[in-house]
């Protein structure tokens, strides 16, 4: 077994082992993480997947940036959901410490790539939304398919070389520097970091987003001065306003969702965090997987082109399972007829 430098309230533990950071000492409070996590977990797969097939499926709407950018941020959540479901049950749920710190290391990568990736999509879009909004005459030339797919190819590389510093050689084994009290072989200066990162992301989200809603209520002025004039650029202005909101209300579940481990997180930097603490770090790590459940809920109620595509889908199936349990009938009435003549 890898170990490190103790964490500084882990005074129980004989090293920075793995056991250390099993936090959960009650049956109830695992069966509860267990539930928690495969909930959250099965219907973030399932909604984001049907998002994904809902954008792909539809040539009209893969062909925008703005749904590629979506795209993304469903996928980053999949991943995100497998991944963390997976390792964090693993860990808290059935104690599992047998794996090596690569093998830890690795599925902690794969974690924050896919969070990481998440939350920056989230970027890409307000970016999209912001250069729609404020510079709508241009926005085709600027926001193209080729330039969309080079920024995404930059972000999902951006996110995985970050995430994978740690087992590349920046973690507290190989430094011998004070490991993280929330994460084992976590380097204290490359959490500090990685939070850094991610709170640099919220404020160019939060910017964004601030510009967008202040155009979007001059579009609304504007629709409802000259709403008789305007025809098809009203029209535009609207669906740009829809989605400038949708998103917002993702940004907006995002924060909820991401404040209170972010907090813990930048607490166990400058304090020292007490076991009660780290349980309460262990359930809110679980509202990372709620917000990737609720977000394809909102696209769904809010953005008008994927609830068609939504309803074409489950027109489609209902028609095939109507079919379907026809089909039997109609065999066996012909059957029928034939006997009897």
């Amino acid at each position: 077994m890898d170990t490190c430098r103790t964490p500084a309230n882990a005074s129980k533990c004989s090293g920075n082992t793995m056991e250390c950071f099993m936090v959960l000492s009650t049956q109830a409070q695992k069966i509860s993480i267990g539930i928690l996590c495969g909930l959250f977990g099965t219907m973030c797969v399932f909604e984001n997947s049907l998002v994904l097939y809902l954008i792909f499926s539809s040539p009209g709407i893969r062909k925008k940036p703005s749904y590629l950018f979506i795209g993304s941020l469903a996928l980053a959540d999949i991943l995100a959901s497998i991944i963390f479901v997976c390792s964090f049950v693993n860990f808290h749920v059935f104690n599992e410490a047998g794996f090596s710190k690569e093998v830890f290391l690795l599925q902690l990568g794969g974690v924050n790539t896919s969070f990481s990736a998440s939350l920056s999509s989230l970027l890409l879009t307000a970016l999209d939304r912001y250069i729609s909004i404020s510079r709508p005459s241009e926005y085709k030339l600027l926001m193209t398919r080729k330039r969309a797919w080079t920024a995404l190819a930059v972000l999902w590389v951006t996110c995985a070389t970050i995430a994978c510093l740690p087992l590349l050689g920046w973690n507290c084994c190989v430094l011998d520097s004070a490991c993280s009290e929330l994460f084992p072989f976590v380097d204290d200066n490359y959490l500090s970091g990685w939070i850094c990162f991610v709170v640099v992301l919220l404020g160019c989200i939060v910017y964004a987003y601030a510009h967008v809603l202040w155009r979007a209520r001059q579009h609304v002025a504007y629709m409802e001065k000259h709403q008789a004039q305007a025809g098809k650029q009203n029209t535009r202005m609207r669906m740009d306003v829809m989605l400038a909101k949708t998103l917002v209300m993702v940004l907006a579940v995002l924060m909820l969702c991401w404040s209170p481990v972010l907090g813990l997180m930048i607490y166990s930097i400058f304090g020292r965090l007490s076991d009660h603490l780290r349980k309460v770090f262990a359930f809110c790590s679980t509202l990372c997987l709620l917000n990737s459940m609720v977000n394809p809920i909102i696209y769904a109620l809010r953005s008008k082109e994927l609830f068609s595509s939504l309803r074409r889908v489950f027109s489609h199936f209902r028609r095939q399972l109507k079919a379907a349990e026809e089909s039997p009938e109609a065999e066996s009435t012909h059957k029928s007829s034939v006997i009897e003549t």
